[in-house]
């Protein structure tokens, strides 16, 4: 079995872990109703992408 020889320092673990963080997502707002939504996405509160009506979205 794989035993290191020597002990890593904590730069180097943290080195490795560098890239193993959350990442934000994201959000914008839309044109049309001012709902929260992400980018490059159909609104899901009114339907709407890039101007036009993409969706048919109950109102509640």
């Amino acid at each position: 079995m794989a035993v290191p020889k020597r002990k890593h320092s904590k730069s180097r673990r943290n080195k490795r872990r560098s890239h193993q963080r959350l990442v934000v997502a994201s959000i914008s707002n839309c044109p049309q109703c001012n709902e929260p939504k992400l980018p490059h996405r159909v609104c899901p509160h009114c339907g709407t992408y890039n101007g036009r009506q993409v969706l048919e979205v109950e109102e509640t």
